[in-house]
């Protein structure tokens, strides 16, 4: 049995996705073998010594400590592109509010009636206040081409925008989901000094921390528009107030609000809306799900962070699951190991990432405990599972 751990409230129809029989599932568990989580910080959290996985339900993973696990040999797994329908629909709804005022209206609107005003006697001279440009032919600047920013270009072009893409990482699937139409840029300036409306959909990284600066922000056409359902510390929130100050930039959305940011004046804010879907919760812990079942079961590794996406058929009786340095000779003095051991290899994956590798070998034949000590005894290797089928 493979006990699993909920440290949120999981879509039950994620929960579903584990055979009872194999599996116990619940947030009471101890010594689990995997978590399933969504925004519970973990790390202050102790890993059982047995845990070998954890699955965010959610794109990003600030909230798992990423290099702990990696040196546990714990895998740690995302769910990229389960929520970008959703945020993607707040993206457009965002431009709207960005452009219109329409939070502003209809709190004057309100203001009118608990004053006592006959809100019919006032709402045309009124709305002249509220005002703003349709985005219709306007441009949009997407940073992060991913999942989610390759949705949002995609539907700005089929309501009349012009968009321009910047993505120093863009994946080959990635770019086959862009429409032709899409303009994609190498130098970010160039989508800086264009764009009416910036959205950005990257994660927050060493080096993407406070990204947009007041040097970015600088670059950018005066009485932009920014979006921000990505992560808060993309944007350094004092420059950004510095720009809302002098208009320079005209509307900043954020999904991530503090008490700082909304001292300023033109600010939108919702209170981390861009999954809060029931969709998207589901798509996330299905997909969460699925790829604990498989690595846990088969040793396959997808979507995750820390490691490389590994996978094979099962084939043999014996699958050997090793999680290692990324040093030279690694493979070679695991296969010479096996094979010195008596074991035959029937088929074997390897790749790296970073610091780390992951290996999968299937054997064709039985092996005892002293094998599996013996990889495990390598330099380099930081853990080793067998699982088996036949």
């Amino acid at each position: 049995m493979y006990h699993i751990k909920t440290m949120n409230k999981i879509s039950p129809v994620g929960i579903s996705q584990f055979d009872r029989e194999r599996y116990i599932v619940s947030d009471a568990e101890e010594n689990e073998d995997a978590i399933l989580v969504r925004s519970a910080k973990l790390h202050d959290y102790a890993f059982p010594r047995n845990l070998l996985a954890i699955a965010r339900a959610g794109s990003g993973v600030n909230n798992i400590p990423l290099d702990r696990c990696s040196q546990a040999g714990i895998a740690v797994f995302s769910t990229p592109g389960a929520n970008a329908n959703a945020v993607k629909e707040l993206v457009i709804c965002s431009m709207l509010l960005a452009s219109r005022d329409i939070e502003g209206s209809s709190r004057w609107v309100k203001e009118q009636v608990d004053a006592g005003v006959d809100v019919t006697t006032v709402v045309e001279k009124g709305k002249a206040a509220f005002i703003g440009p349709e985005i219709y032919q306007k441009t949009l600047g997407i940073i992060g081409l991913g999942a989610i920013g390759a949705l949002v270009a995609n539907i700005a072009l089929s309501l009349g925008m012009d968009v321009y893409g910047y993505d120093p990482y863009l994946s080959v699937d990635s770019a086959l989901r862009l429409d032709r139409h899409v303009h994609v840029v190498k130098d970010i300036n160039e989508l800086y000094k264009k764009s009416d409306y910036i959205t950005v959909h990257i994660h927050l990284t060493d080096s993407t921390r406070h990204m947009i600066d007041a040097k970015a922000i600088a670059a950018m056409k005066r009485g932009a528009r920014f979006i921000n359902l990505a992560r808060g510390e993309i944007v350094d929130d004092d420059a950004m107030m510095a720009a809302l100050e002098t208009g320079k930039v005209a509307c900043y959305v954020t999904d991530f609000p503090n008490n700082k940011i909304m001292q300023a004046r033109h600010v939108v804010a919702f209170p981390h809306l861009g999954a809060s879907t029931p969709e998207s919760e589901q798509n996330c812990a299905v997909m969460a799900a699925n790829e604990l079942i498989d690595y846990l079961e088969y040793g396959n590794i997808r979507n995750s962070v820390n490691f490389p996406a590994v996978s094979q058929e099962p084939s043999g009786v014996v699958r050997l699951c090793i999680i290692h340095k990324n040093i030279p000779a690694m493979l070679a003095n695991i296969t010479a190991l096996l094979s010195k051991d008596g074991a035959n290899v029937e088929n074997l994956s390897n790749k790296s990432k970073g610091d780390y590798a992951y290996t999968i070998v299937d054997l064709n034949s039985e092996v005892d405990a002293t094998v599996l000590e013996d990889v495990k005894s390598l330099n380099g290797v930081i853990r080793v599972r067998a699982l088996r089928w036949a």
